[in-house]
């Protein structure tokens, strides 16, 4: 597939933002796409110009603009499962006080698409649109359990178990015999995998044709997690879950004509 150099070059200047570099300078951009200055000025100013990325008038840096914003919330607005599950997720937050998850797969890496603050929540690392490793998260494995062989597959082909924590999983081999344990247990844990004294407990949501198209989850700190702390996460995540697989569609039986 051809790639139009221009194209190819405003994305990727738009991929150098997250949370952690809000705002750039044209020389650490220049720098980071390993192109001229008068170059990457002329990008700037055309994705400036559509309102993709601003200028702060106090120190001269770029950050992204409000039209990515814009079209990020028409894609969210889009996606059904999100609607139906927002009643649920409520419902869950408010009962537990936790924080509570919805993630979907997109390539090799789960995505946040919305979440509800618990009123007693102390983790904030999670936001919508943040990205997630399917390795080392419990979304993650609950959303790749249940794929097809070949699927996974694809999935895991020259995937990169980056260990985040002491405690990630590393290698296929660990990471498949886990997959084995989610599909076998119906839910999936996140043991400081990911992030250090975090513990994360995901279960599945099925469309009606059956397949996993998201999951959702529960963070608690790993102080206040026992064994029958886990079992209770599990009961509730698994009927909230149930709850909006069936408004999906899922076990629901066609009526005869």
């Amino acid at each position: 597939m051809p790639i139009i150099q221009s194209v190819d070059r405003a994305l990727r200047i738009l991929d150098l933002f997250d949370e952690y570099e809000t705002e750039l300078k044209i020389t650490d951009i220049s720098s980071r796409m390993n192109l001229h200055k008068s170059t990457v000025h002329s990008l700037l100013k055309t994705l400036q110009h559509y309102r993709y990325i601003e200028q702060n008038p106090e120190n001269g840096k770029y950050k992204l603009g409000m039209k990515l914003f814009e079209r990020g919330n028409f894609v969210i607005h889009n996606l059904d499962i999100r609607s139906v599950a927002k009643k649920h997720l409520l419902e869950l937050s408010m009962k537990t006080g936790n924080t509570i998850h919805l993630v979907i797969l997109d390539g090799k890496e789960g995505v946040y698409i919305d979440k509800v603050e618990g009123s007693a929540a102390t983790i904030l690392y999670s936001r919508i649109g943040r990205r997630i490793p399917v390795h080392c998260s419990a979304v993650g494995k609950a959303l790749v359990a249940f794929k097809g062989q070949d699927e996974l597959y694809s999935i895991l082909k020259d995937y990169e178990y980056i260990s985040q924590t002491p405690k990630t999983i590393t290698n296929e081999k660990d990471f498949l015999a886990e997959l084995d344990k989610v599909k076998e247990e119906g839910y999936a844990v996140d043991n400081q995998e990911n992030e250090p004294g975090v513990s994360c407990t995901a279960v599945p949501i099925r469309d009606h044709s059956g397949n996993v198209i998201a999951a959702i989850s529960m963070s608690q700190p790993v102080h206040r997690i026992n064994k029958k702390t886990v079992n209770e996460i599990v009961s509730m995540l698994k009927d909230t879950a149930e709850k909006i697989s069936h408004e999906l569609g899922f076990g629901v039986k066609a009526s005869s004509s």
